[in-house]
């Protein structure tokens, strides 16, 4: 049950147009909020803003963005209406991974790809956002992070490490923002079946498939309602991190598969 009201908030969600981005969507359209979704592909995205006003937003505005070219993400915050500037709720949530091969066979492309991503768009966002949160004197960044920032994998290091400077720069925002009503949470799921393995197998998706064999992995859904219940906790409450898995799943090396 939520303590305090989504109705007629802004929510600014990154990465809105499939997986996690587009079930928070979803949640958040359920409670009412005004929904600022951007990501890259603006047909999907349009699709997702469609059915959240089905779901009870009481508006959607959409925007293509892609979160790793900085003037991109500060002209389309400074442009945005003014019935859309005051941002209530960021989920900083564009992120992917490309590829499983060890540090020193990795492609650089595909290095890049993750970090300008994972860490500078996340950066980008943020800088972007958080100046009008503080000097309203409300807001809550809602940072997307992963198990994987927790705890290495073989074959997964940029990746990994790309989820734990998202940890960091999240505790560290937090640091920065004390003493302003702004709250600051990092979500850390694990496995979560989306379209992630997909873009990090290039769209094989038999590899893709064999991820989630043997186990029920979380969902986009789950991870989504973790996400609206840090938000909606009563304003003096912070809920600064939540890790979450499958039931199947202890942390990134240990996952239990049945036969």
């Amino acid at each position: 049950m939520a303590n305090t009201s989504m109705k007629g908030k802004i929510v600014l969600i990154t990465g809105a147009s499939s997986g996690i981005g587009a079930a928070t969507a979803m949640a958040f359209a359920g409670e009412g909020a005004r929904l600022l979704l951007a990501a890259r592909r603006s047909g999907k995205l349009a699709e997702v803003a469609s059915i959240a006003l089905e779901r009870g937003a009481e508006a959607v505005h959409s925007f293509q963005l892609d979160v790793r070219h900085r003037h991109d993400v500060q002209r389309a915050i400074d442009e945005l209406p003014p019935e859309w500037a005051e941002i209530d709720v960021l989920v900083n949530n564009a992120g992917l991974s490309r590829g499983m091969d060890k540090l020193y066979t990795g492609k650089i492309e595909d290095w890049d790809e993750m970090i300008d991503t994972n860490v500078k768009g996340l950066l980008y966002v943020s800088r972007a956002v958080v100046p009008g949160m503080v000097v309203r004197g409300r807001g809550h960044v809602i940072t997307l992070g992963s198990m994987a920032g927790e705890l290495a994998y073989p074959n997964g290091a940029v990746y990994c490490g790309s989820k734990a400077a998202a940890r960091f720069i999240n505790d560290g925002l937090r640091e920065d923002v004390l003493g302003t009503p702004v709250r600051v949470t990092s979500v850390d799921p694990g496995l979560v079946e989306t379209e992630f393995s997909q873009v990090r197998f290039h769209g094989d998706h038999g590899k893709a498939a064999k991820v989630y064999n043997g186990l029920v992995p979380l969902t986009g859904e789950d991870v989504a309602d973790v996400i609206l219940w840090a938000v909606t906790r009563p304003a003096h409450v912070n809920i600064a991190r939540v890790s979450l898995s499958c039931i199947n799943q202890a942390n990134t090396l240990l996952v239990h598969r049945d036969s």
